[in-house]
């Protein structure tokens, strides 16, 4: 089989990712190596802490066939350990879907063009403004959707915009993302999950199949599959969807309130942690 030509000029993590890819893809096509890989890290990082058994149990066998195709778990896992080194340098960056697009991988015929880094940094920073702090200072956080969310550049940049606006955007805002491609729609997952946004991706139609509800609960309804990050099972969002409940029981004013540092922030997620009170997350968040 050919080698996969990689057409932009690439850093050294995504160096060392495609040197490992290319190991993968000499009996099978970069397209077919390049989901199992998102499949495998996506329902890696979400079976560590969502606990639905129905889904718990789907995602572990997607895992473990996706797994078996690659020829066992010893490359992805460096490749995976290569996109969390990627995203703790430099956490302001599209890392998958830069690859995703010098590996040809986009598909043109249903027009899918990933939209450069830079201009989604560019369009974040110019929708936050003062508003955004009131919002915040009143509400306690505030909510980001994108409609047609890919590998998830513009929530990563709308992440990158709060901290730059000297807010902690894993604490203040809902991170919200929906595509109908399930392959990006992992990557999205995975990158906002790596650098702690809390919140959900959904896979689905974003026109016949919008999001419902209050953007605190996500569920699935029919025609969605929705992802929940590490992040959104944090202490200070079940107590916000505490609130929730309450205020939707008894009504009035539920006083609730739980700080954390300010410029604290969790990159990543404790596994054994998550392991341990994972039935109490699930109790208590409805989720």
């Amino acid at each position: 089989m050919a080698k996969v030509k990689h057409t932009v000029h690439l850093q050294d993590r995504e160096k060392e990712f495609l040197k490992l890819f290319d190991t993968l893809t000499y009996s099978r096509s970069a397209w077919q190596v390049w989901e199992d890989l998102m499949t495998v890290m996506a329902c890696s990082i979400s079976n560590a802490v969502d606990r639905t058994p129905e889904k718990f149990k789907r995602r572990e066998e997607q895992y473990e066939s996706a797994i078996k195709r690659l020829g066992g778990v010893e490359t992805p896992a460096q490749i995976f350990n290569i996109v969390v080194m990627a995203l703790e340098e430099n956490s302001d960056q599209d890392f998958l879907g830069k690859l995703y697009m010098s590996l040809n991988l986009g598909s043109h015929w249903h027009g899918q063009f990933f939209t450069p880094y830079n201009v989604c940094r560019m369009m974040a920073e110019m929708n936050f403004d003062d508003g955004m702090q009131a919002e915040v200072e009143s509400k306690g956080y505030i909510s980001i959707c994108d409609p047609c969310v890919g590998a998830g550049a513009m929530l990563i940049a709308a992440a990158n915009a709060i901290r730059k606006a000297k807010l902690n955007y894993q604490t203040s805002a809902v991170f919200v993302g929906q595509d109908i491609d399930r392959v990006v729609s992992m990557m999205a997952y995975i990158q906002i999950s790596l650098i702690g946004c809390p919140g959900y991706i959904i896979i689905g139609n974003s026109l016949t199949n919008p999001p419902t509800g209050h953007v605190l609960f996500p569920h699935d309804t029919e025609g969605q599959e929705v992802w929940i990050t590490p992040l959104f099972m944090h202490d200070i969002w079940e107590m916000r969807r505490t609130k929730e409940l309450l205020l939707g029981l008894f009504g009035g004013t539920v006083t609730t309130q739980k700080t954390v540092g300010k410029g604290h922030y969790f990159m990543f997620f404790d596994f054994k942690e998550q392991e341990e009170n994972h039935g109490r997350q699930e109790i208590k968040s409805g989720i």
